[in-house]
């Protein structure tokens, strides 16, 4: 049997890419559910290599190139692309996200109206990362829990792992050398008057938001990335600047009902992408900074390999 420490996306990743293997999986959570784990139940549920290629290095996109395919045999998967704008006073800010990326179509008022109607004459220019998705991170882990079980692995909820697994996914509950924690603020909101179907990034010098739809109505809207490990709410700074770009975005979103504000602390090494770390007999997969999602199915194959490596070594 292997023994998994955190159910997170990467811990869960991990164990279903082992049963996947004929692995026998059992994965320890200390908290009672899923959603006590702030940085997986919080996150945005991005596969958007392409646009994080504009702020993260090059393995991002190398790394992240095959989640989406990975993740559609786990759970519903929105391949509706990534639309960017920037407001008119902003179209530096588009011009420079360009430059600093590939992979797009560069969309006039027109098309932006075909894509997004409720954004229809808010925006010249845009552009348009067509092979970029989206998911729902709260479904996608039940499905990573269901399909582990289904596999004949087992995830037990409340129990904190033995003293010495085999491998550790715990995030920031982990001491390792060089990680951080870096903060992230996420809100949620119910507007059934503004209709948006896929991911939009809006870009401002001070605070860029993404906004992503998970249906009926309700948007996750984030941006903010906070050198801190601080687990106090929501600022009200931070909040006031998440409402406000959302409000510039679409001014329907004056009468949107704030359901949700939640804070996730993220472990990021200096580089800001997820290591490997063997340390006596326990393997580490942590790091994944504001990239989880996208990562942890590539990392999650590339510990199951290493994993494997070791066990013929020791049988041979």
């Amino acid at each position: 049997m292997i023994t998994i420490a955190g159910a997170g996306v990467a811990g869960l990743c991990v164990a279903l890419e082992l049963a996947r293997r004929g692995h026998q999986v059992t994965v320890f959570e200390q908290g009672e559910s899923l959603e006590l784990n702030q940085s997986s139940h919080l996150a945005g549920g991005m596969l958007a290599p392409w646009c994080e290629k504009v702020s993260a290095p090059e393995d991002v996109v190398r790394l992240g190139a095959g989640a989406a395919d990975w993740w559609a045999k786990v759970t519903e998967v929105q391949r509706t692309g990534t639309l960017v704008v920037a407001p008119p006073r902003d179209q530096a800010e588009l011009r420079q996200f360009a430059s600093r990326t590939e992979q797009y179509e560069q969309l006039g008022d027109n098309r932006i109206a075909d894509l997004e109607p409720d954004l229809a004459g808010r925006f010249s220019k845009a552009l348009f990362f067509n092979q970029e998705c989206h998911l729902d991170p709260r479904q996608a882990r039940q499905d990573l829990v269901r399909q582990i079980e289904e596999l004949g692995g087992e995830v037990r909820f409340g129990e904190p792992a033995p003293e010495r697994v085999d491998i550790d996914c715990r995030g920031g509950a982990v001491d390792l050398p060089e990680l951080r924690m870096v903060r992230g603020e996420m809100v949620m909101l119910e507007c059934p008057d503004v209709t948006i179907t896929r991911t939009v990034r809006l870009l401002h010098p001070r605070i860029p938001i993404y906004l992503v739809p998970r249906g009926n109505g309700i948007y996750m809207l984030g941006a903010t990335m906070v050198e801190s490990d601080s687990w106090r709410a929501i600022s009200l700074r931070s909040a006031l600047e998440l409402l406000g770009a959302a409000f510039a975005l679409h001014p329907g979103f004056g009468e949107a009902s704030v359901i949700e504000t939640g804070v996730g602390l993220r472990p990021a090494f200096p580089d800001n992408l997820p290591r490997i770390i063997k340390r006596d007999e326990t393997y580490h997969l942590n790091g994944f900074y504001r990239h989880g999602y996208l990562l942890a199915p590539a990392m999650a194959q590339r510990l199951a390999d290493q994993f494997e490596q070791e066990q013929m070594k020791c049988a041979s």
